[in-house]
This record gives structure tokens, C-alpha cells and sequence, in this order.
């Protein structure tokens, strides 16, 4: 008898919820006042920038590598190098994927597998103090 591996992409809902998540993601960012630091380094439109965290997404929780397959590795700090992320906007921007998470992954153990490394990632994207 063999076991089947689940990724987190599965266990969460796949497509379906990663969709959920960064639509509801981006509605907070450019809704909520506690989250304008983080939404002023961002371009005016965010349909591009919902479209590559999907992509993004979708491949770091164990789905299709839709992200690397259209634009390569994915290079996250240089590519965001141009924007001013410090404290504020490295919170902020936590808050609102943590928001997020909360409303469209409904099992906690996996928002808590999911949190950490996304925390890390968001310090790891601080370029200025």
C-alpha cells in the first residue's frame, strides 16, 4: 500500500482558494487604512500584481509552477528592490495576508504551516530600515 503525498496547494483547495486568497489579499491592501503604506509601493492597477502572487503562490504551495514557467525564477528580492519596503510596509503587508488567510483558508494547522515561512519571506523583503 502506498501513500499518497498532499501538498498544501491540495489540502487548502487548490486553485480555487489560492484565487480566493490573493483577490481577498488585494481588496484589503488597497482597502484598508492601516495598509496604505503598503499599498503606495504598489502600481495603481494591482490586477498585475494579484496575477504574479497567484502564480507565485500556486507554485510555492505545491501547485503548477505557473510563476517560473511565464517569467523565470522568481528573483523576489531583486525584483522588488525598486519599491521601499521597510517596518510599515513589511507589516502592513502582513496583515493583510494574514487577514486573508483567515478568511479563505478555512483549516488553522494549515494557516499556521503556511504563516511561517510567509513571515520570513516578508522580513527577508525589507530593504530599508
Amino acid at each position: 500500500m502506498s501513500e499518497e503525498t498532499i501538498t498544501l496547494y491540495q489540502a487548502i483547495g487548490g486553485d480555487q482558494t489560492v484565487r480566493a486568497l490573493t483577490a481577498r489579499f488585494y481588496e484589503l491592501m488597497d482597502t484598508l487604512p492601516e495598509a496604505a503604506n503598503c499599498r503606495a509601493v504598489h502600481p495603481p492597477s494591482l490586477e498585475g500584481s494579484s496575477e504574479k502572487l497567484y502564480e507565485y503562490l500556486t507554485g510555492y504551495l505545491g501547485g503548477p509552477q505557473l510563476y517560473v514557467e511565464k517569467r523565470g525564477h522568481p528573483r523576489l528580492r531583486s525584483r522588488h528592490f525598486i519599491a521601499a519596503i521597510g517596518p510599515k510596509e513589511r507589516d502592513e503587508w502582513l496583515l493583510c495576508f494574514r487577514r486573508a488567510m483567515d478568511e479563505t483558508i478555512e483549516n488553522e494547522k494549515l494557516r499556521t504551516i503556511i504563516w511561517e515561512p510567509i513571515e520570513r519571506l516578508a522580513f527577508h523583503m525589507q530593504n530599508r530600515e
